[in-house]
């Protein structure tokens, strides 16, 4: 698998990854390893040279901006840098080919770096799957494991701060017998509840087919509070999907649910009476910062003979893990058929006493 984005040792020249174990880079030649602030500092200073002993053309590429391969198969969109001709698709893993290039405007504000790396997240993997009585024997095998992928995810995180009101009716009741005679005692109370709420990290898909949506909400929540300021050093040796879906389309849904949290918090203010029915509400959203992240995410999916594709993740920082996993008809009727020759003996052993 080529890396996403090519950054080079300062020292021979090869390529660098993130190493999810301590936060840095590290090259495989070398063996030297990197902060990002050493990685920008090298590469700041040799965009000075360049700049004094060539003149840039008009068609290179802008600092930032990556290409887009697209997969004809599946659709599926996968960020490299400029000199990538070829790689394989993460999700249905046939070929990509550049089909464009990401702007400016599509590069994240933080990213979410990965905390597990390869080797822990293949033995967790494994451990998984070998806990699971019917699935393919190639589903876990070295050829099948190798195309486990870390994929940069794309999601708008959203920190508001709302101010809302709630009035209702709320009842207490009191009941008490004196003689053969029940009392019965109810008092009505006007309520009134005004308040304002912090809301951090709502985090919304920001990709639009069904079944990576699925994938990436599996495995949530994530760490929100350990992003750091993008960089595209944290993308080396990995792969990452840009977005689809833009914050103006999700309006509508984060303006919802921030009102219904709001209205919750106020609804939870209210306590101590036999019943209460909620009047008038309103909620305003008086600030709102909109976030564009990338989250860490381990991938591993698998086609059967009918082409229908399972897939396995993994959180990147937290390890939780979803899955939908083929069954193995054949190992299936292995097990259903000793079932039924074991009780088959059972009811002649029966027999045989009887």
């Amino acid at each position: 698998m080529a890396d996403v984005l090519t950054h080079h040792c300062p020292n021979c020249g090869g390529p660098l990854t993130f190493n999810p174990s301590d936060q840095k880079f590290h090259c495989d030649y070398c063996l030297s390893i990197f902060t990002v602030e050493d990685i920008e500092k090298f590469e700041a200073k040799e965009a000075v040279e360049e700049t004094q002993t060539t003149t840039a053309s008009a068609e290179e590429p802008k600092t930032g901006d990556v290409d887009l391969f697209l997969c004809p198969s599946c659709g599926a969109q996968i960020v490299t840098d400029h000199t990538t001709a070829a790689t394989y698709c993460y999700f249905c893993h046939n070929p990509v080919v550049l089909s464009g290039r990401l702007t400016g405007e599509f590069l994240p504000n933080k990213v979410l770096p990965f905390k597990i790396d390869r080797e822990k997240a293949i033995a967790d993997f494994l451990a998984w799957t070998q806990k699971k009585r019917f699935i393919p024997k190639d589903f876990f095998n070295k050829d099948q494991i190798e195309k486990m992928t870390g994929v940069y995810f794309p999601y708008w995180v959203v920190d508001a701060e709302t101010a809302g009101n709630l009035t209702g009716k709320g009842t207490s009741l009191r009941v008490w017998i004196v003689g053969d005679i029940e009392y019965t005692e109810t008092k009505v109370y006007q309520i009134f509840r005004k308040g304002k709420a912090k809301i951090r990290h709502l985090t919304k898909n920001a990709l639009q087919k069904n079944l990576q949506q699925k994938m990436v909400e599996g495995v949530q929540p994530f760490p929100i509070d350990q992003a750091v300021d993008f960089h595209t050093e944290y993308l080396s040796g990995f792969q990452a999907e840009k977005r689809d879906i833009e914050i103006k389309d999700l309006a509508d849904q984060i303006d919802r649910e921030l009102t219904e949290y709001t209205e919750d918090l106020l609804r939870d203010t209210v306590s101590g009476y036999t019943t209460f029915a909620a009047g008038n509400k309103s909620v305003n959203v008086e600030k709102q910062d909109n976030h564009y992240m990338l989250l860490p995410v381990w991938l591993v999916t698998y086609q059967d003979a009918s082409k229908k594709t399972y897939y396995y993740a993994m959180n990147g920082q937290t390890g939780k893990v979803s899955g939908i996993l083929p069954i193995s008809n054949k190992r299936l009727g292995l097990f259903s058929g000793g079932i039924f020759a074991a009780i088959m003996i059972i009811a002649m052993i029966v027999g045989y006493f009887l």
